[in-house]
């Protein structure tokens, strides 16, 4: 019997994957590691991902970098209508696109809830839906995963907004799970703890600490951490894993309360 490396569930060539909000940080991290593993790899932001197209071109990756707004419908439909004509149908989407604002609970205007509703959470289910719609046709599966975070499972002060919506990716992507496993479509969440990146630990040492304290492992999660789970979702690897909620955080949800 001829054996299978277990490295070969990890390639991703010719693979079409689009990770929205990749111009830099996390996204930037998880686009660079899916063209490691072979994929050609689209970027979506509000501005031009010239830096992570270009390290991605710079390891022999092919890139594809496209501006939109996630949160207008319109421009979610001409994005996949995009890629399809250069490339073809999207084979994974990485919902990372997001904003992390702090304002407390009573500060918070309608306006700024509206905000981060919409692009921590109506643009995970638009481009979902595009996605979903776009792989059904083509008749051959996929896979999505949203970046939630573990405030989506713990609050913290300040982000009553930001809380909710990742607490909507979560069962949004459980349901989204629900109804698309039929086309063999799998949604999972990936979330992280603190993500390390430049300057943090001297722009929030408290913060920074204090999750290094309490975190078993004893650090920060790093972008490759969170892009390494990415990966494995989106791979033959996890082939019956749908519906699941990663938490990427050094242990800290396991921490205890007292």
């Amino acid at each position: 019997m001829q054996k299978q490396s277990p490295l070969q569930f990890l390639d991703m060539t010719e693979k079409i994957v689009l990770v929205t909000g990749g111009s830099a940080g996390l996204g930037a991290g998880i686009a660079l590691l899916f063209a490691q593993a072979g994929a050609n790899v689209v970027v979506s932001s509000r501005r031009p991902a010239d830096e992570t197209c270009q390290a991605i071109q710079n390891t022999g990756g092919k890139c594809l970098s496209l501006t939109a707004d996630l949160t207008d419908p319109a421009q979610v439909t001409a994005l996949f209508d995009e890629i399809g004509t250069t490339w073809g149908v999207v084979d994974i989407l990485v919902n990372n696109a997001g904003i992390y604002p702090v304002s407390s609970l009573l500060d918070t205007t309608p306006e700024e809830w509206e905000q981060v509703l919409d692009i921590d959470l109506k643009a995970v289910f638009l481009c979902t839906q595009a996605a979903a719609r776009g792989m059904i046709a083509a008749e051959k599966g996929g896979a999505i995963i949203n970046i939630g975070s573990i405030e989506a499972l713990a609050p913290a002060r300040g982000h009553c907004h930001y809380a909710a919506a990742k607490a909507g990716v979560v069962m949004f992507s459980r349901t989204a799970a629900l109804e698309l496993g039929e086309h063999g479509i799998r949604v999972n969440t990936v979330s992280p703890g603190l993500v390390n990146r430049p300057g943090l630990e001297s722009a929030w040492p408290k913060g920074y600490n204090s999750f290094i304290e309490h975190a078993p492992l004893g650090r920060v999660v790093e972008p490759k951490d969170v892009a390494d789970a990415c990966l494995y979702l989106a791979s033959d690897a996890a082939r019956s894993v749908t519906g699941a909620h990663l938490v990427v955080d050094g242990g800290i949800m396991s921490s205890p309360v007292f």
